[in-house]
């Protein structure tokens, strides 16, 4: 068998841990009985780090690595492993980039494959759990294991590599191309195209398209016959068992990690914080939407922050969705039934795709993420258990048609479960009409549940230990759809909170506040908490605070750079130096939607100089201004600022909004500074190689 999964990087290693329950029947023929589990000793061997040594004991050809940040390519390079081992009968393995030592790459067999699934970030950066791999390979000499051939050290190793980006930005997959030139120059040999996918269009069909010609030139190279691949029965990648006795102390209801009786807890993206939350509405009353200014308490704990930093917070699935997947699979009366899930391969380093024994509200609403699009692949997985005739032809046709899929599924915004519905049509009502899809398959197909980032809007100098964060509550209608309403996951969830707290009603989607054993909500003293982590950004200040700043956010935009602002009137009121501090903003209207407008007169004032806020409100003119116009208004201060060394940090949408601001800077270049268009382009693109110009954008 091989290791798969569709886990997230929250997971800690639950190969270390004891389980205790006792072994049940199933009630059901569509689950499928584990066996007893193996005792673990009370000292757990240190993780083995040589994944070459792994792959020979166990026999593997190919090992998928993934560097994944919110967890497609994890899910990409178990769908990968899987057709590896199961149509053509090569053993493989997947694998966290970070849980091994990468300097073993040397050591690859000549006749192995490792192929690379790995998403770019932020500006051209590796995923979170890549980033030690990749100091490692682009070190100008990197040391690897034996360095027999100094001037090639990887010229046994045969590569794939996959990569995700959004043409959007600046970088397109960036991580991806420079890792096949670095292979590549170190001496490997790359099997078949690079394959690209673009998360702006449609990242699935790239992945799809890109396997046509990959399979092919994988399979030659590991001398497979592609015509001889294997269409039987489907092979679960887990056993699913129904426990009749457990000890119910052992049950996790929806923690996230491992519980811990040590006193010193090291909180991280493997063990997030639950962290007390207070919350304000920053709209004014009658706008038709929310928006919440978030503060999150993480005294007395190692977390820290820098400003311009992100807090990740980790959501939970809304009633609504949990029921209407629970009703269609045949679960819902069973919905706190306690069951253990775990690899069927003995071998797998992960033999948990999330904490158990637990039970399937808990999966529902805070281990998978069943508010997602499924893919059609999944999709496909399930058409041989769906009720036979029109259902069956229906769900066919949106796993096979790719402008039915587009048009019903992607653009339409469904879910798993809305999609199940969609195809029931007026036989929607009938209860458990696909009982018969084994629930392994729910798990294998479902991605885990990932955290949600947000830009941190608070200054670590002023408020060390406590975070805060700006979220606007997203819903909307498709337009295939109109009628139906797309709730954010969450945005809302964190809405629900605001409204439970404070006694307000809530227009969206229910949900269980409680969180595992009532530990995230205390009613009685009106206490939410929140299960948080700090990820770290590039998106900085100039260590030399005399220097000019010029700011760009629209909306949520704004985020960041009220924790800049607020930084900026800390290091003055210290008695520092701080240079000019320029703020543009737009949103709808002054009176409706100016996020912390009541901050900024006195910031700015204490700021003083030629700091200021220059402000786009959009509805409150004949002709729609937005940021990019009220910049180009100001250009010939903006370019005087430049010239003395100004850092620009725009904020917000990457699509439109980041690409119109960097046609305008471009522009001042040219009429500025006298450049031509392609001289200008290449000063603008000059700033950001420097670190002058950053951006946090987001499609």
């Amino acid at each position: 068998m091989i290791v798969l999964g569709t886990v997230g990087l929250g997971l800690v290693a639950w190969l270390t841990r004891k389980v205790f329950f006792s072994k049940g029947t199933s009630s059901s023929s569509n689950y499928v009985s584990s066996p007893p589990p193996i005792a673990t000793p009370n000292a757990p061997k240190k993780p083995e780090r040589n994944f070459v040594k792994i792959m020979e004991q166990q026999g593997r050809k190919v090992i998928f690595f993934y560097g994944s940040q919110t967890g497609t390519a994890e899910d990409f390079a178990a769908r990968l492993a899987k057709d590896c081992h199961q149509k053509y009968g090569v053993s493989a393995m997947t694998a966290d980039i970070e849980a091994y030592d990468m300097s073993y790459l040397d050591t690859v067999p000549a006749d192995s494959l490792a192929v690379f699934v790995v998403a770019t970030y932020g500006e051209g950066e590796p995923t979170d759990n890549a980033v030690d791999f990749w100091e490692f390979l682009m070190d100008d000499s990197p040391q690897f294991s034996g360095m027999d051939n100094m001037d090639s050290p990887l010229s046994n190793l045969r590569f794939v590599v996959f990569g995700l980006g959004n043409k959007t930005y600046e970088h397109y997959n960036a991580v991806a191309r420079r890792l096949d030139e670095r292979f590549t120059a170190l001496g490997a040999t790359r099997i078949g195209e690079r394959g690209e996918g673009d998360d702006d269009s449609s990242l699935e069909e790239d992945f799809l398209a890109w396997q046509e010609g990959m399979w092919p030139a994988f399979c030659q190279a590991l001398g497979v016959d592609e015509n001889n691949a294997k269409s039987g029965p489907r092979e679960p990648i887990y056993a699913v068992e129904e426990l009749a006795s457990f000890d119910a102390d052992d049950v996790y209801y929806g923690d996230l990690t491992e519980r811990s009786t040590s006193e010193q807890i090291v909180y991280d993206a493997k063990r997030p914080f639950n962290a007390p939350l207070t919350s304000r509405e920053l709209f004014k009353e009658g706008n038709d939407r929310h928006c919440l200014h978030l503060d999150i308490d993480i005294s007395g704990t190692n977390l820290t922050y820098q400003t311009g930093d992100h807090v990740a917070i980790w959501p939970t699935n809304n009633d609504d969705q949990v029921q209407r997947l629970a009703a269609l699979l045949g679960l819902k009366e069973r919905l706190d039934t306690v069951i253990m899930v775990k690899a069927t391969d003995p071998a797998a380093s992960k033999q948990y795709p999330f904490p158990a024994p637990t039970t399937y509200r808990a999966i529902f609403a805070h281990y998978l993420d069943i508010c997602a699009i499924p893919s059609r692949q999944a999709l496909s997985q399930l058409v041989e258990f769906a009720p036979e005739g029109q259902v069956r032809e229906a769900l066919t046709t949106l796993a096979s048609d790719k402008d039915q899929y587009r048009l019903h599924v992607h653009e339409a915004v469904r879910n798993l479960g809305e999609v199940l519905e969609h195809v029931l049509g007026s036989a929607s009502s009938d209860a458990g009409a696909f009982s018969q899809v084994p629930f392994d398959l729910i798990v294998e197909c479902v991605s885990r549940l990932q955290p949600r980032y947000y830009s941190i809007s608070s200054s670590s100098k002023e408020s060390p230990h406590i975070i805060s964060a700006t979220a606007v509550t997203l819903s909307y209608q498709p337009d295939p759809t109109p009628e139906r309403t797309v709730y954010g996951v969450n945005t809302n969830y964190l809405y629900h909170i605001h409204a439970t707290v404070h006694q307000l009603p809530s227009p969206g989607p229910a949900y269980d506040l409680a969180g595992s054993r009532g530990a995230l909500y205390d009613a009685a003293q009106s206490i939410c908490k929140l299960p948080v982590h700090v990820r770290r950004s590039q998106f900085k200040l100039p260590r030399n605070s005399s220097l000019p700043v010029i700011m760009v956010g629209p909306g949520t935009g704004v985020a960041p750079f009220r924790g800049f602002v607020r930084e900026r009137v800390a290091l003055k009121n210290d008695g520092k130096q701080v240079g000019p501090t320029v703020l543009f903003f737009g949103c709808r209207h002054s009176q409706q939607d100016y996020l912390y407008g009541d901050e900024w007169p006195e910031l700015f004032a204490t700021l003083g100089g030629e700091s200021q806020m220059i402000n786009a409100f959009s509805r409150e003119t004949e002709q729609k201004v937005y940021v990019q116009h009220r910049l180009k208004e100001h250009g010939e201060a903006m370019w005087a600022l430049i010239e003395k060394g100004a850092f620009i940090y725009v904020c917000g949408d990457a699509k439109h909004m980041a690409h119109d601001v960097q046609e305008v800077f471009i522009g001042l270049a040219e009429t500025y500074g006298g450049r031509t268009k392609e001289r200008a382009g290449a000063f603008i693109k000059q700033l950001r190689t420097s670190g002058r110009y950053q951006e946090d954008v987001w499609s």
